[in-house]
């Protein structure tokens, strides 16, 4: 049991903050960034790269969560805002363009072969029978760090409940005097740095890869559908009852129904156990299960 808890909560933090950013960055523009999990995966190669320059490590994880946010920021006023002019579904088809773009370039520059970190080998932590590397509980206390910094941010300041209120109500917050262009900017770049820390500290234990934002796409917009798009904590709630079903699936011992001693589902089923559960939560809670701001908005 408790080895599931850890694996369900290890699942969790590679899966919540990239789904945090997404949701937030929906709130304030109104449409799903296809784009958006493709920055987790720069930020990982810049992390790579920089720590292999002879950066210590936090440092280059924050100049690469900066660097990746720069270039969120850069792409929502080149391209972005110009496309949401179309619609939200123009701007849709054309984030995934960018996400082409983007994995083209990432895999020209640094090619296709993964990208390990020499990091030291030391002992893992043993609790209760679980065994936990230094880096695996670095990357789950700096999530958890992050999102109740996020949480403070977003109830118990006046930037927080600007956001809120424009993405409440854009027209009437702007009426209220609101820097409405100012706000979405924040927004863009700290959604792209958070991508950026979420792609880095995975990376730190499956290396910076050019399939690392394939591999989160689905079960990001899984989660962030989950909780509600445009609900920042709903989606980090989404992300844990992912992990949770994704853990479940590849962990539970089905000899029991098939008469054998063993029988655990293929690893190719963990995407259909999340969105079964997303299929289910969607036919009885359309807008998510965490809506009612949702509904507002």
């Amino acid at each position: 049991m408790l080895q599931l808890l850890f694996d369900t909560l290890l699942r969790a933090s590679d899966l919540a903050l990239v789904a945090l950013g997404l949701s937030t960055v929906y709130g304030l523009v109104k449409f799903p960034n296809i784009a958006h999990v493709q920055y987790a995966m720069l930020g990982a190669y810049a992390t790579y790269a920089l720590f292999a320059w002879g950066l210590p490590l936090p440092l280059a994880i924050a100049i690469a969560c900066g660097l990746t946010g720069l270039l969120t920021l850069v792409l929502h006023l080149l391209v972005f805002r110009r496309l949401l002019r179309s619609g939200p579904a123009i701007a849709m088809i054309g984030s995934l363009a960018v996400a082409m773009l983007v994995v083209a370039g990432a895999q020209g520059v640094a090619g296709s072969f993964p990208r390990m970190f020499n990091l030291p080998i030391t002992e893992p932590v043993v609790l209760g029978g679980v065994r936990l590397s230094h880096t695996q509980i670095a990357a789950m206390a700096t999530t958890a760090v992050l999102l109740a910094l996020f949480t403070l941010l977003l109830f118990c300041t006046r930037t927080g409940r600007a956001m809120r209120a424009l993405s409440t109500n854009p027209a009437l917050a702007a009426a209220s005097g609101l820097n409405a262009e100012g706000i979405t900017r924040l927004v863009n770049f700290a959604s792209g740095a958070i991508a950026g820390l979420g792609g880095s500290l995975l990376a730190l234990s499956t290396g910076a890869h050019i399939n690392l934002g394939h591999d989160l796409l689905l079960p990001v917009f899984a989660a962030a559908i989950l909780g509600g798009l445009g609900n920042p904590l709903g989606a980090v709630a989404g992300a844990a009852l992912i992990a949770l079903t994704e853990t479940l699936v590849t962990n539970l011992n089905f000899g029991w129904l098939v008469g054998k001693p063993l029988a655990f589902l293929p690893i190719a089923y963990l995407s259909a156990g999340a969105f079964l559960i997303l299929l289910l939560a969607l036919l009885f809670k359309p807008y998510g299960l965490f809506d009612r701001e949702v509904r507002r908005v």
